[in-house]
């Protein structure tokens, strides 16, 4: 599957402008862990992942990560991205387990990437550019402050990969701002 046939299916299940920044960024840095992570040569495929991991949300909120599986599956697409793509929801909303060091990184980013995003809005800046881990950490701490963001799916994460909380914001910070920079 293109980029372009993988937007072309989103957009067909998507139209608010939030879900669709949401799957460009989560698109742009899942490009970025799979480069730095010694996945290059997969790296469009977890772009292509990150881009469609929330098809169905929209449209079938109550059917999140099941209904995306029924749509992938009747396109004909590679059981891999369909697997990869309803991990995310491991525990929530699937049984689907996150397995590849791909879908761990999905598992973990998702919910962060929102959180960051809203910390980022809240600076004087509003930019990606200069915010640094403790305003992250600080937001992190404070449960009010974008609650939708779960910080138990992202501290899962975080142990799914064998890396500690600050660096998983550290780094998904700099996979942002690398996101940004190239958009």
């Amino acid at each position: 599957m293109t980029r372009d046939e993988a937007w072309a299916l989103l957009t067909r299940y998507n139209e608010g402008e939030f879900h669709l920044r949401h799957a460009r960024t989560v698109e742009g840095v899942m490009r970025y862990f799979a480069n730095e992570l010694g996945y290059g040569d997969e790296a469009d495929f977890w772009a292509i992942v990150g881009l469609l991991h929330d098809l169905d949300f929209e449209k079938y909120p109550d059917q999140h990560c099941i209904k995306s599986q029924e749509i992938m599956r009747a396109e004909g697409l590679d059981e891999r991205l369909i697997h990869a793509t309803a991990s995310h929801g491991y525990g929530l909303v699937c049984d689907i387990k996150p397995e590849h060091e791909m879908e761990k990184v999905l598992f973990a980013v998702d919910e962060l990437t929102g959180l960051i995003n809203a910390v980022a809005i809240m600076r004087p800046s509003k930019s990606l550019d200069d915010l640094e881990l403790p305003s992250v950490k600080k937001k992190f701490k404070d449960k009010k402050f974008a609650a939708g963001c779960s910080r138990d799916v992202i501290r899962q994460g975080a142990e799914m990969l064998g890396w500690s909380l600050d660096d998983l914001i550290s780094r998904t910070i700099l996979a942002m701002r690398a996101t940004t920079a190239a958009a």
